[in-house]
């Protein structure tokens, strides 16, 4: 712990120790996985932004899906994207329509060009705020280098624990 953190009584958030395999991403929420069909956004379900699924969240925290670098906060705090220490591209968008929320009710917790390691707090988000706003709170989890693979396979169906193994890529 350094020092201001020691005299302002910060705490540095640290993920716990995870073994990543290369070329999976983990799922960075709690949640029913739901195949990118299922999504109820064309730009999503058909496959547009990359390949991947959706989750319908039970938790409101977003975590890192495997080791890797923040490469992407939406301004409106609601997407992020990262890039695995093996090449894999990711977005994780939570909720869909939410960028009108303008980051109300979500919280970043990280910034671009970050080292992330996998189950570390990316973002966190209010379920109740995106209810009330009139929006769905499920969020997708897309390959967006998808064509830089043979195959991007869905790992994981029905609940999912934060870390589980969600998505491979060959």
């Amino acid at each position: 712990m350094g020092f201001l953190n020691k005299v302002f009584g910060g705490k540095q958030e640290t993920a716990p120790a995870i073994e990543t395999e290369k070329n999976v991403v983990y799922a960075p929420l709690e949640g029913t996985v739901i195949a990118l069909s299922e999504i109820n956004d064309g730009v999503f379900s058909e496959g547009v932004l990359g390949q991947g699924c959706g989750i319908q969240p039970d938790s409101e925290t977003v975590t890192a899906p495997f080791h890797g670098t923040i490469t992407q906060v939406a301004d409106t705090k609601h997407a992020i994207g990262l890039l695995s220490e093996d090449g894999v591209e990711v977005l994780i968008h939570v909720g869909l329509d939410t960028v009108s929320m303008n980051g109300k009710g979500f919280t970043v917790h990280v910034k671009m060009g970050e080292r992330v390691q996998c189950g570390q707090k990316l973002l966190t988000f209010s379920k109740k705020d995106i209810a009330e706003a009139g929006f769905s709170d499920t969020t997708a989890v897309l390959v967006t280098n998808t064509d830089d693979y043979e195959s991007v396979m869905l790992e994981k169906k029905g609940k999912a624990a934060v870390s589980e193994k969600l998505i491979s890529v060959r």
